[in-house]
């Protein structure tokens, strides 16, 4: 009987522990919730000593609560006081150490963001290291787009100087009466016309461009097969290869459907088809294929332009990039813009585009979902 009584004892006890842990560890939590919103938009070295200090006031309070009110008296009782004041001073030297390391890592962060050009450092708490390696990419990203931007600005207003001094002086001849043989005069009309129609072709190019940068592509998606895109694409071209002296082929297989803005995506081909035509030479062959591929739908256009620089493949999509063999501007041109806009469409619709050497040429190449 003696024992039932001392075990209810115990189990009483120990209830009381729990009770009086639990309840001082809600308010101190309590407080230290209290405390973290109240410090909010301060340092996170603050706010990381809060919950160091709230952990530690916690489990100080539970044992200092049930040594002096319980379990432990005398010498025993000082000696575990002792223990747990030196414990929770370590605690917080721990704390405080580690919120001068985390504010120090952050302050070399910023100070590095505010130098330009940005360089992340190196040695930061991983997640910092992450946010520094993420904003140096984003920096090399932006600082691209810049330089590309500068660039296309500055070989398009050469590109629109050029024939717009050319419609100028033969505008000017025209009417101050040096030109006055109807031959001439239709031949400077016929120019004019001609440049008018390129500068059109190339706002439009420029228009399109900015839409597809700026997220503004509209698409009206349809299930569409793609051998009567190539059709169709093959029909618009014909007259340029005709001119050209350049064979146009399609080898189109049946039943490749794809969910596509008809529109838009014979844009694309279109201008795949006719950079490929303007780097062909004559009797020579353009041939449009599709397949499907790998689960993904292929669409792919093959010239004889006699292949692409190796260090310029991965460049031949780029605003700004005119490479020789790939988008070197010419009088029947647009403002080369042809494959990045071509590209844009096709990552609208959720693709890839892109174009290896192959034979005698290269080969650009479109990939899309495959409509199951």
């Amino acid at each position: 009987m003696n024992g039932g009584v001392r075990a209810a004892a115990a189990m009483g006890d120990l209830g009381m522990i729990v009770a009086v842990t639990a309840g001082l560890g809600l308010i101190v939590a309590g407080l230290g919730v209290w405390a973290m919103w109240s410090l909010r938009t301060r340092s996170i070295g603050v706010m990381l000593t809060v919950v160091m200090v709230v952990s530690i006031a916690a489990t100080l309070a539970g044992v200092v609560a049930i040594t002096l009110k319980m379990i432990i008296e005398g010498s025993v009782r000082d000696f575990v006081l002792s223990v747990v004041a030196v414990g929770g001073l370590v605690g917080l030297g721990v704390a405080f150490v580690l919120a001068r390391r985390v504010v120090g890592e952050s302050r070399r962060l910023v100070a590095a963001v505010r130098h330009l050009p940005f360089s992340a450092p190196r040695g930061l708490p991983a997640e910092l290291q992450t946010i520094a390696n993420t904003l140096e990419e984003a920096y090399e990203r932006e600082r691209a787009l810049e330089e590309a931007r500068r660039e296309l600005v500055a070989w398009v207003s050469h590109d629109l100087r050029t024939p717009l001094a050319g419609m100028r002086a033969m505008a000017e001849a025209l009417e101050d009466g040096v030109v006055s043989d109807p031959a001439t005069v239709a031949r400077y009309h016929g120019q004019i016309k001609h440049e008018v129609e390129r500068l059109s072709v190339m706002v439009d190019d420029l228009f399109e461009l900015s839409r597809i940068h700026a997220g503004a592509l509209r698409l009206s998606r349809a299930r569409i097969g793609l051998a009567d895109l190539v059709a169709d694409t093959v029909a618009g071209a014909e007259p340029l290869a005709r001119a050209k002296g350049v064979r146009l082929a399609a080898e189109a297989a049946e039943a490749v459907p794809v969910e596509a803005d008809a529109g838009a995506l014979g844009r694309a081909l279109g201008n795949l088809v006719v950079n490929a035509i303007r780097h062909t030479p004559s009797e020579r062959i353009v041939v449009l294929r599709t397949a499907v591929e790998s689960g993904m739908a292929c669409l792919s256009v093959s010239d004889c332009c006699g292949g692409i620089p190796e260090d310029d493949l991965p460049r031949v999509f780029e605003v700004a990039f005119r490479g020789e063999s790939a988008r070197t501007p010419t009088r029947d041109g647009g403002a080369g813009l042809g494959l990045a806009i071509a590209q844009g469409i096709v990552e609208a619709h959720d693709g890839m585009i892109g174009v290896v050497n192959d034979g005698p040429g290269c080969r650009f190449e479109i990939r899309l979902p495959l409509v199951r």
